[in-house]
């Protein structure tokens, strides 16, 4: 009925029914001018002003804007589409709260697949706030309710294994990564570039595993089956995950190189979010290469780029490779406050990152002479890189604490630390 009825007619066949002028009908911040606007099609409302007219009518603000009732799914959906507009817009706290009445609604009314879809908004933004556990269980919620295709949702699968990875379960990681692979392969086999990009992904969490080889295998298959005229975008994800691999191999050459394709081919997006990572990660290869000021350098970019936008996991990051080129540089109270920074925001969720900090930190107590102090932060620095099997940084770590051990006068505790270095660095090369 009416199907071809615009807004304005609508409006304006309402309102005649009410027996209401333009001015009866106005209410503040719709003037009777907006309202003429409107019905001669001259205007289309926002959506405050469809909700206040809507209101005077004595309507829904869907009936007036589509000419149809929404049932109360609809309604819920309509609403999560709202809060996850507004999630996107920048005002987390806001959808989070509707987000949370929205599942809590759609349980009640045994409505799973919109308390799905309110669950995996919520477990996204425990993700951004560093929050990797509750994100794991909101996902986790969602998926016995109504599990999303891996065709359709690759931010979830995707925020899903890099959540366990953080907190060490990269087992699970894979896991979830090769069933994506192999759900992509056999319902979409022509979908290369997703195949690929679930596959960059298995390759982060085979290299969080310490199974270097397995990770290069999956990314020379990602690029034989991944034409060079591809979106741009995934092209940079390739060089992204084989600048780090190589680097986690010790092909530190190779690794920047990869990197600043990466970079290149970044500034071309204007995906300053991306591009300030990419500077990170070159930085990362720098100061594993011993060189603070070109990493420096680098992440004086990132810094100018992430602006405000940092995440809990990107500021922790970011503030490792300051420290670490601090320490490099010979700025010892600048890297303890970097690599203090870096320990409180990410201790207890990454252990990789939280063992970078820590090494930092060491590294800022031993140019201060105080050598009890950057034993200990190494101690636990390198312990959490050996866990998270990070044996190449471990072994590096050992190196530059057993020098700074020497430098004090302390030979048996260097000797020591050097032999662990060395055992590392044999664990690595097998």
């Amino acid at each position: 009925m009416r199907s071809e009825e615009s807004i304005g007619d609508r409006l304006k066949r309402l309102r005649l029914e009410r027996g209401l002028t333009q001015r009866e009908l106005a209410v503040p911040g719709v003037s009777y001018a907006y309202i003429s606007r409107i019905e001669g099609g001259a205007r289309q409302p926002s959506v405050k002003a469809l909700r206040k007219l809507a209101h005077k009518l004595g309507v829904t603000p869907e009936y007036l804007e589509l000419g149809s009732e929404l049932d109360e799914q609809e309604r819920r959906e309509l609403r999560i589409a709202e809060a996850e507009l507004a999630l996107r817009l920048g005002d987390a706290g806001a959808a989070e709260a509707s987000l949370r009445t929205l599942y809590a609604e759609a349980r009640g009314a045994g409505d799973g697949a919109n308390a799905a879809r309110a669950c995996i908004s919520l477990g996204l933004i425990a993700d951004e706030r560093g929050e990797h556990a509750a994100a794991i269980a909101a996902f986790g919620d969602a998926f016995a309710l109504d599990r999303p295709s891996p065709l359709e949702r690759h931010d979830v699968f995707a925020t899903l294994g890099r959540a366990y990875s953080a907190l060490g379960r990269t087992q699970d990681a894979i896991e979830l990564y090769e069933s994506c692979i192999e759900e992509v392969t056999r319902l979409a086999p022509d979908n290369v570039a997703l195949r690929t990009r679930y596959r960059i992904y298995l390759s982060y969490a085979l290299s969080d595993a310490g199974d270097l080889l397995h990770a290069s295998a999956v990314l020379r298959e990602a690029l034989a089956d991944d034409p060079e005229d591809t979106d741009p975008h995934m092209r940079i994800r390739l060089y992204w995950s084989l600048a780090r691999l190589a680097e986690m191999e010790g092909r530190s050459s190779a690794a920047l190189r990869h990197a600043r394709r990466a970079i290149a081919l970044l500034e071309a997006t204007e995906d300053d979010h991306h591009q300030a990572r990419a500077h990170v990660l070159a930085a990362w290869i720098m100061n594993s290469a011993g060189d603070g000021a070109d990493a420096r350098a680098e992440l004086e970019k990132a810094r100018a780029l992430f602006g405000r936008t940092a995440g809990g996991d990107d500021a922790a990051m970011l503030a490792v490779e300051l420290a670490r080129s601090a320490a490099l540089l010979g700025e010892g109270p600048e890297a303890e406050g970097h690599a203090r920074r870096a320990i409180e925001l990410s201790e207890g969720r990454y252990d990789a990152i939280e063992g970078g900090a820590r090494c930092a930190l060491g590294a800022g107590r031993a140019l201060q002479g105080d050598l009890d102090g950057a034993s200990a932060a190494y101690e636990r620095g390198v312990a959490l890189l050996v866990e998270s099997q990070r044996l190449r940084e471990a072994s590096q770590a050992c190196r530059a604490w057993g020098a700074a051990l020497r430098s004090g006068g302390r030979e048996g505790e260097a000797l020591d630390v050097l032999e662990r270095a060395s055992e590392l660095a044999l664990q690595t090369a097998q």
